[in-house]
């Protein structure tokens, strides 16, 4: 945390007087000596990932908005066939409480298809909107509505909670705190790290469609081939520059797998200082 020391200043003063004589000298002028300032002690220079993400923390906060730009794709693979989609979105973010979002982005499919989607969170409600689709709406904490939401401010809580899982890599160019799977797993055996968590959530509407077209993998045969999540911080302001989430999954089926891939980064274009409000006829 940054520390601030405040400094005074004292001011002594001595005054003597002498007898009234003759032969006495004349009273002496009054003596000032001004005591030098409490020097301030410099900030220690973070060492941890607590640290830095406390400072992250306060340079976000600093400013009442932020812009990002959003690249992301979605993939299975099943017996060399591929289907998935990609997507990109502008984002407009507040930091106050209670803070807001606006996202407008689209996504197209392997197939060639377009849509465009829409998203705001107003007072912890996710409010969402595809194509044609009518408007639908529901608490943040809801993983449909989450899973739609992105959000690099909302990631420094996410590293938070992972507690010693995150490793620090620190230049002079940037900051970068990492939590990651280190190698393939079953998902029985890492499913209660952090990140692994996390890219359930993100698995779990595909897993839901996939089992209702007939495929009844257990958990137990999923394997987990990567789980990874990454922030950058400008190493100068300690502002968040980019935030990376990837997963793979294999999940069994017949005497083959079919792979699940998911990447999404979120990149920081700059401040904002508008507000987020719903139009009418949402809500």
């Amino acid at each position: 945390m940054r520390r601030r020391i405040a400094a005074t200043t004292a001011l002594l003063v001595s005054a003597a007087l002498t007898g009234c004589s003759v032969d006495a000298a004349p009273p002496s002028e009054p003596s000032r000596r001004a005591a030098a300032p409490a020097k301030t002690e410099p900030a220690p220079a973070p060492e941890t990932p607590a640290e830095f993400l406390a400072l992250a923390e306060e340079a976000m906060a600093a400013e009442e908005g932020w812009r990002f730009t959003v690249r992301g794709s979605e993939e299975l693979v099943l017996q060399g066939q591929q289907s998935g989609a990609t997507y990109s979105a502008q984002v407009h973010r507040t930091t106050g409480d209670p803070w807001a979002l606006h996202s407008v982005g689209s996504s197209r499919s392997s197939k060639g298809v377009t849509k465009s989607e829409e998203i705001y969170v107003v007072d912890g409600i996710g409010y969402v909107k595809e194509g044609d689709a009518a408007w639908r709406h529901g608490p943040v904490s809801d993983p449909e509505i989450a899973g739609r939401v992105e959000d690099p401010v909302a990631a420094l809580d996410a590293f938070e909670d992972y507690g010693d899982a995150v490793s620090l890599t620190a230049s002079d160019q940037r900051i970068e705190l990492r939590v990651r799977t280190t190698s393939a797993a079953p998902l029985p055996a890492v499913r209660d790290q952090g990140v692994v968590r996390k890219a359930l959530r993100e698995l779990a509407p595909t897993l839901e469609q996939l089992r209702a077209a007939g495929v009844t993998a257990p958990e137990s045969g999923i394997t987990v081939e990567r789980a990874e999540e990454k922030l950058v911080l400008n190493s100068s302001t300690y502002q968040v520059t980019s935030h990376t989430f990837r997963c793979v999954f294999r999940i069994p089926y017949g005497t083959g797998s079919i792979r699940y891939a998911q990447d999404v980064t979120e990149r920081t274009s700059g401040p904002y200082e508008g507000a987020v409000v719903l139009p009418e006829g949402v809500g």
